[in-house]
């Protein structure tokens, strides 16, 4: 779903501000609001039965599991392994995508009578992926077919090698295959035929629940597969993939539910976060909750987190909960650290490059990824950050809209030991000596791909409108393109002439601005994170977003100030 969209002036970051609507397309609208139409015209949301089918996000969205491809073999291989009492090992992976999905398998397996053992490998011991001494370790104890969520369809090597051992495998990923298919039983992946299901963006967990749905429903137990949408809502936010189709009805129910969660693991994980049962958005997942479910997984041992969402007693789940809360705030001390070290050591020549790259020997494995994703909102560039360890480099990388990181990381596949990934996100191991090679390679990928693209960092921009217009009813409008979030963002808005009442810095280096806004009779709060130390006009071209604040169970309005300018 494409912006169509122009420059307007450079500020801190280029304001792109989409066309308005077209009149026909306007009065196809009919009694829609004009800037509800407007935004969901910016998310190529363009006529009435879309419009309908995306507002509502409801079963319309949902496909039959048994259109994937190789989904009847899957659930075949699956009742045998109920029937015969075999011993079937779920191995996930270390994110919160990973870790929801192995929940959700165990739980629904389990549920129907099922002995069930799970795999989760430590992120920096073993990478991401199946490897050998695990399968090793499972066909010691006894397990005969093993389930992969969210990963598997590149480890085509591990599932030939493993299979001598005597074991048998259903793969269900979602990432893009990079070489051979496994042959395995099953091969369940959206992206491998991206023609023969409906939607092909679901999540690792998204693809673990079509699983879960087609074997309920071939065992008479339809409808079960819906009370594990908390899972799915969370691992789906968390692993940032597009919110639209499929997985737009997935996380709407499965935020009904989470909201009414009877987890006691995620009872205690929203709790230690600050926050209720009841008041949990989509917003929320990514902001509070998903980053401490990675916590565990980025810092030790993903296990944590595993068995949070497993607990069966209060007093373990608090216990596990307040792990978690522990970890994160290390996490956000050594991404704050190691962000800070590679935006100083990146900045003189940043703007000269297409593609950043850089590297250290003391950056955490765990947090490159998310220092990665911070640079590329700091530099607008395809940017990969890598932790350095004896001779060897594990490299994450976070990508631009328009460039496929993972394709391009394809085009250098003969460096890598292993590598994988999305379009937008990718990771891989190497040798530390081939990584200048590495280098040179891609920025002649990215110079070639990004030759004619504006690498000046922006803010796409919604609709402009005068800030005294707003109000509670435009919160309103806004909700209803909830959940909001990758491929769906909150709604931006750009008002021009708006004066500032009051300001002053807040935070603990003062590097956020609170201030009150004024458009003729209305007046606004606002906060303007990562701010703090720009010089403020008295009358300001001011861009933001419209968000709820709760504070002691109030909850009021304000402007979430993404960049401002002196009015023009």
């Amino acid at each position: 779903m494409g912006h169509s969209c122009e420059g307007i002036r450079v500020q801190k970051r280029r304001w792109q501000v989409c066309e308005p609507m077209p009149p026909g397309v306007a009065s196809a609208a009919g009694p829609l609001d004009p800037l509800l139409a407007q935004l969901l015209f910016n998310r190529g949301v363009r006529d009435p039965e879309s419009t309908e089918a995306f507002l509502a996000a409801d079963d319309r969205l949902s496909n039959d599991p048994f259109i994937l491809p190789e989904m009847d073999r899957a659930v075949t291989r699956l009742i045998r392994a109920l029937l015969g009492d075999e011993l079937v090992a779920i191995y996930g992976d270390f994110d919160a995508d990973g870790i929801t999905a192995t929940a959700l398998l165990v739980q629904a397996i389990s549920s129907l009578g099922g002995h069930t053992t799970h795999y989760i490998p430590h992120r920096l011991e073993e990478g991401h992926g199946l490897n050998l001494p695990a399968l090793q370790g499972l066909a010691g104890q006894g397990v005969k077919l093993v389930v992969t969520v969210d990963c598997g369809v590149t480890g085509h090597l591990e599932v030939e090698q493993a299979q001598r051992l005597g074991l048998d495998f259903v793969i269900t990923d979602h990432h893009v295959p990079s070489g051979p298919i496994p042959d395995a039983a099953a091969v369940i992946n959206p992206k491998i035929d991206i023609d023969a299901y409906p939607y092909p963006e679901l999540a690792g967990v998204g693809v673990a629940l079509k699983l879960a749905q087609a074997l309920f429903s071939a065992t008479g137990k339809d409808g079960r597969w819906l009370d594990y949408l908390d899972l799915v809502a969370l691992g789906t936010v968390a692993d940032m993939v597009p919110l639209q189709g499929e997985n737009r009805f997935l996380v709407k129910r499965g935020l009904e539910v989470l909201n009414t969660t009877e987890n006691l693991g995620l009872q205690e994980l929203v709790s230690s976060a600050g926050l209720e049962l009841g008041a949990i958005d989509s917003e929320r997942i990514s902001f509070s909750l998903a980053p401490r479910l990675n916590a565990s997984g980025r810092l030790d041992h993903a296990v944590t987190s595993y068995e949070l969402l497993m607990a069966t007693s209060r007093d373990r789940a608090r216990q596990l909960a307040a792990s978690l809360e522990s970890r994160n705030a290390e996490r956000q001390r050594l991404t704050a650290q190691i962000f800070e070290e590679a935006r100083q050591e990146l900045s003189p020549r940043a703007a000269e490059l297409p593609l950043l790259m850089v590297s250290g020997h003391d950056y955490p494995p765990g947090v490159v990824g998310v220092v990665a994703g911070k640079l590329v909102d700091e530099f607008y560039r395809p940017t990969i950050v890598i932790s350095l360890d004896g001779g060897t480099a594990r490299g994450s990388a976070r990508s631009i809209q328009g460039f496929n990181i993972v394709a391009a990381l394809a085009e250098c596949q003969d460096l890598f030991d292993r590598f994988g990934g999305h379009a937008q996100a990718a990771g891989f191991t190497m040798p530390l000596s081939r990584l200048d090679e590495l280098q040179e390679r891609l920025l002649a990928v990215a110079g070639r791909a990004l030759e004619n693209v504006d690498l000046t960092p922006s803010i796409l921009v919604d609709v402009e409108l005068p800030l005294s217009s707003l109000g509670g009813a435009t919160y309103g409008l806004i909700r209803r393109l909830a959940p909001l979030g990758e491929g769906n963002q909150a709604p931006v808005f750009l008002s021009h002439g708006v004066k500032v009442v009051n300001s002053r810095t807040v935070g603990g280096n003062g590097d956020h601005l609170k201030l009150t806004l004024r458009d003729g009779d209305v007046v606004w709060d606002a906060i303007a994170f990562d701010h703090g130390k720009r010089d403020l006009p008295p009358i300001i071209d001011v861009v933001y977003s419209l968000e709820a604040d709760t504070w002691n169970g109030r909850q009021t309005l304000r402007l979430n100030v993404l960049d401002f300018a002196p009015a023009s």
